[in-house]
Parts: C-alpha cells; sequence; structure tokens
C-alpha cells in the first residue's frame, strides 16, 4: 500500500530513527517497540524533509494543459521559490499525464534531468515519479476517478513552525483485547474522503470488544502487513482532530485474539495540512464514547491556505 511505502522510504532517510521503530510504523512485523521510542519516531517521520508537514498544495487536474509555477497565472501555483513557470502538465482524455519542462527550467526525475515526458501516477499503489525544482517536489496522485498534483516543499512554513505533538498520557486500560471476526471474502468498503472523493479500502473483517457493558465492532482495513482502523470518537472536535483518527494493529494470534492499544492512536495526515485527501471512518467505526488515548489535536502556529480547489 501507498502509505507503508512512504514510510519506509522516509525511514530510509533518516538514520538517527530507530530502524525497528520504522519497520513497525510501516506495517512490518517486528517485536513492539517501546511506546516513547515509537512516539518519537513518529514525530520524526512527521518533520521530516518529506513528511505531511511538507504537503504545501493539492490541485486537481483537468483534460488539457495545466500550467505548473509560482506566477499566479498557473492553474497549479508553487510556493514563492519556484520560477514563474516550471512547466506544463498535460492530461489526456485516456488519462495519461505528461509534463513539458519550461525553457530553461531546471527539472528532475530522480536525480537527471526530465525535459519531457510521461509521467508515472500513484494509480494501483505504484510508486509515483517525483519531479523536483529545487526544494519542492511534485507528483501525480489518484484519488477517485480524479488525478491530482501533490505538492512538497521542505521549506514549508508548517514544517518550520512544527512545534511538536501532544499525547494522552499512557494508560494501560486503552490497551483492549478484540476478537477477530473474518468477513467470508475479503470485503470493499467505499468511503469518503475530506477532500470530497471515494475511497476503496478492502476489509478482511471486524474487530469485535466490549466497552462498559456494550459490544463494539470496528471496520478493519488491510494496510501493507498490519491492519488498520479508521476510527472517530466523542473526543473528535474536543481534543483530537474532527475527523477522526488511526491505528495500525497487528493480525490476529492464533486465538484470533486482536490487540487494539489506542494509546498509538495516531491523527491523520488531514490534521496537519489542508491538502491531504484523508478517507473518513466508516460509519461502523464512529464510536460513541470517548477514547483519551493516544495523541490529541495539532493546533499550528498558523494555517496555510495555498492551492485549495
Amino acid at each position: 500500500m501507498r502509505r507503508a511505502a512512504w514510510l519506509i522510504a522516509i525511514c530510509l532517510s533518516l538514520p538517527a530513527v530507530l530502524p525497528a521503530v520504522c519497520l513497525a510504523l510501516a506495517g512490518e512485523k517486528r517485536s513492539e517497540v517501546p511506546l516513547e521510542a515509537w512516539r518519537q519516531s513518529r514525530e520524526a517521520l512527521l518533520k521530516a524533509e518529506d513528511g505531511w508537514l511538507s504537503l504545501v498544495g493539492l490541485f486537481w487536474l483537468t483534460t488539457g494543459q495545466n500550467g505548473v509555477g509560482s506566477s499566479f497565472e498557473n492553474q497549479a501555483c508553487l510556493p514563492a521559490s519556484a520560477p514563474p513557470r516550471v512547466g506544463v502538465f498535460t492530461l489526456t482524455k485516456g488519462g495519461v499525464v505528461r509534463f513539458q519542462a519550461a525553457p530553461g527550467v531546471d527539472v528532475r526525475r530522480g536525480k537527471e534531468p526530465f525535459v519531457a515526458g510521461e509521467v508515472q501516477t500513484d494509480e494501483g499503489g505504484k510508486r509515483p515519479d517525483i519531479l523536483t525544482v529545487g526544494t519542492i517536489r511534485m507528483m501525480v496522485i489518484k484519488r477517485g476517478k480524479r488525478l491530482a498534483l501533490r505538492v512538497k516543499d521542505s521549506q514549508s512554513p508548517a514544517r518550520a513552525q512544527f512545534r511538536g505533538l501532544q499525547w494522552y498520557p499512557n494508560d494501560p486500560e486503552w490497551r483492549i483485547l478484540a476478537r477477530f471476526e473474518p468477513a467470508i471474502v475479503l470485503t470493499k468498503v467505499d468511503v469518503d474522503t475530506v477532500a470530497g472523493t471515494r475511497e476503496t479500502l478492502l476489509s478482511p473483517g471486524f474487530a469485535v470488544f466490549e466497552h462498559e457493558g456494550k459490544t463494539y465492532r470496528l471496520q478493519l482495513a488491510t494496510e501493507g502487513d498490519k491492519l488498520w482502523v479508521i476510527f472517530r470518537d466523542a473526543t473528535a472536535g474536543k481534543t483530537t482532530p474532527p475527523n477522526g483518527r488511526q491505528l495500525l494493529v497487528d493480525h490476529p494470534d492464533e486465538d484470533g485474539v486482536l490487540t487494539l492499544d489506542f494509546n498509538r492512536a495516531m491523527n491523520l495526515p488531514c490534521a496537519y495540512t489542508p491538502f491531504a485527501t484523508c478517507p473518513q471512518p466508516p460509519q461502523l467505526n464512529r464510536l460513541d464514547f470517548p477514547i483519551s488515548a493516544g495523541e490529541q489535536m495539532y493546533s499550528p502556529p498558523t494555517m496555510v491556505s495555498l492551492g485549495l480547489d
């Protein structure tokens, strides 16, 4: 999946981060990392050069030519450090994306100059081409039936002004044992996203647990070598983000038992940037009680407002 690959790539660029922590975050099976070390790695990933705090733009491509550069005459307006005209992304009716650099502008794909050619998107979980100009990185992503240009900048204000994460105190009571209830077949679950598109998740079943005498069922999704839970609880909009949070869970043991450690609940990327395309929690995962564990709401010093469509 895209998220697991992204986490591993970021980890490789951070030699100071414990490899075991990175692999655990990315969905690899390893012995459990101590909570404090896990949280430190979580923060390091966010503020990395290619982390979510570097995201500065999301521009939906339209069929035909889409100019890109720092001038407001472009359909995709880049940060001021970019040339006024970087080039043009052309979207064909068949869904193919091509790029043509403006004369004299040094655009790179990897380490090599990239003047013109077809651009690989992330459709189907593929690794997208990353085009760079200075500190700015551009890639084409597919969300629902639409293609968008995602823009990152290692010099983003959000990254420069990052002031750290806030967590609830560790509470063993929120390390809950649940029963895995497998689906008869791998189920497709369509969910809305904050960007107004729809995304399809693959669900292998449910996590069933008890809380204060009531039974709850959480829809699980597959995510790399882990299970993924997108949920919202009664803290949403108060001490945690209104759109909910996420939790990575190990596959059930031989007795069909899952461990839901909400002390490791994380915010979705849209808690840090208005340019993410986070899925909304499935209806089943909207819990009616507060989970006072895990990551809390992040309040940036300023809100960047570039390129919203």
